[in-house]
């Protein structure tokens, strides 16, 4: 018997968004698919990746930068003005496009699942879109590869 690969396991024809996609319409596409993950596409090709994370991390609560005022002045820690702007924008983000992961991992389809699976836990994600090319074709998250083992 062969080795499983990607395309063995993974969810063909995934749900897919473009960049202007809402925020919130995301949300609900994820929550009514119950998928934890959409890929972002633009003329026919993937420039990015939004998860249940990257949606989390929109919600979150800011926090002000550290600040100490020095002679009638204020100074910013450093590194602190950086983290606020950057979390302020994900805050007020309209769109996926404002919170995907450009150039997310990938695999190919016919990428072994022992390979695959050994790329989830190494670097800690939970899904991998397979790609022909620069069109997403399928995902390969760690629920697939477990109901792998066990068919």
């Amino acid at each position: 018997m062969s080795e499983l690969v990607a395309r063995d396991i993974m969810t063909a024809d995934p749900v897919t968004v473009g960049p202007e996609t809402s925020v919130t319409e995301a949300a609900h596409l994820m929550a009514d698919r119950r998928i934890g993950a959409l890929p972002v596409v633009e003329k026919g090709r993937m420039i990015g990746l939004v998860t249940e994370g990257d949606l989390i991390m929109q919600d979150v609560r800011v926090h002000f930068p550290t600040y100490l005022s020095l002679l009638g002045g204020y100074v910013f820690a450093l590194g602190a003005a950086d983290r606020f702007e950057t979390s302020l924008r994900k805050a007020v983000a309209a769109t996926v496009s404002d919170v995907m992961t450009r150039e997310p991992i990938t695999v190919t389809a016919d990428a072994l699942v022992t390979d695959v699976a050994t790329l989830l836990v190494e670097r800690d994600i939970a899904r991998v879109p397979v790609m022909d090319g620069d069109t997403v074709v399928g995902i390969v998250s760690k629920s697939d590869i477990v109901r792998s083992l066990i068919s």
